[in-house]
């Protein structure tokens, strides 16, 4: 492939916002401080929070993390507004920096307007959070389906507006099957990513809430869900005893898997050993290993 191509390709995949965002008119002088899209300081006090907003929990403690960087250095990236008939303005993206910026007591924070219609605020809002890597997978499977459902983007769509392949959308789309239950074990972070792909093997809601209560119980890494799983399936090939629970993994481990696992859309394993191991990554189909040679090659 050559460099040309390449650009060309990451240009597409990185449009994302910028292809949603239609420069302002300016009805009056105050309406933006230049055609250019510069940001300007505007009240805390006179913005509006997202409906559209797709994020259901935000992690407090990293709240404050970025408060306090926000207390010392400002805001750095401007958030993205659009004005209200009533004088006021609606958040369209940036909702930590904003209420960062309330925990940090300032009183204006910089924001770049945009007039934008209903449908095109709520889309922005979409990708711009499917763009960020702190959605818990079932909200971001949420938010691929309202991509889907209110503006009827196909799955390669949706990839390309967010920069992640189809596969990863298609798998996220496949998380909205299982039972209200263990969606909320999966957003609460009970249960990774990798676990509740592991759970849709099986057919029933039942069959999915058990299994889950019993991997939860038992602390089970993905590989024994797998193993536990496939023995529930086809009891004859595997032995009667439960799993064992697997030694506690250090948490700065667990997290990077978790995000490589998200990103990648495969079941991703990290063997340290103080400071030493290797990262096994997975695949089920040729398709998949094609998708993440792409990605680790840059192409």
């Amino acid at each position: 492939m050559t460099t040309a191509a390449i650009d060309t390709k990451r240009r597409a995949l990185g449009k994302g916002l910028d292809s949603l965002l239609p420069r302002v008119q300016a009805a009056t002088p105050t309406a933006v401080e230049s055609e250019g899209g510069k940001p300007r300081e505007i009240p805390l006090d006179q913005i509006d929070r997202n409906p559209f907003q797709t994020r259901s929990h935000v992690n407090e403690e990293q709240l404050k993390e970025l408060a306090a960087s926000i207390t010392a250095n400002g805001v750095v990236q401007p958030v993205l507004v659009r004005p209200l008939a009533n004088g006021r303005f609606q958040l369209i993206a940036g909702e930590r920096r904003w209420l960062a910026s309330q925990l940090a007591a300032k009183a204006t924070i910089p924001a770049i307007l945009r007039q934008v219609s209903d449908e095109q605020a709520m889309e922005i809002t979409i990708v711009e959070n499917l763009q960020r890597a702190d959605l818990n997978p079932m909200e971001q499977a949420r938010a691929f389906e309202r991509l889907s459902r209110e503006f009827h983007m196909t799955q390669e769509q949706m990839a390309i507006r967010t920069g992640k392949d189809r596969a990863t959308v298609a798998n996220f789309l496949r998380l909205l099957r299982l039972p209200s239950s263990v969606q909320a074990r999966v957003e609460s972070g009970d249960l990774s990513f990798g676990h509740a792909r592991t759970l849709l093997a099986f057919e029933h809601a039942e069959e999915m809430e058990k299994a889950a209560q019993r991997i939860s119980a038992l602390s089970l890494s993905v590989r024994q869900t797998e193993n536990y799983v496939q023995g529930l399936l086809h009891p004859d090939r595997a032995g009667k005893k439960d799993p064992k629970p697997e030694p506690p993994i250090d948490p700065n481990v667990r997290e990077v898997k978790d995000r490589l696992q998200r990103a990648l859309g495969l079941k991703v394993s990290i063997e340290d050993h103080h400071g030493r191991g290797k990262v096994i990554i997975e695949y089920g189909r040729l398709e998949d290993f094609d998708t993440l040679l792409e990605q680790l090659a840059g192409e």
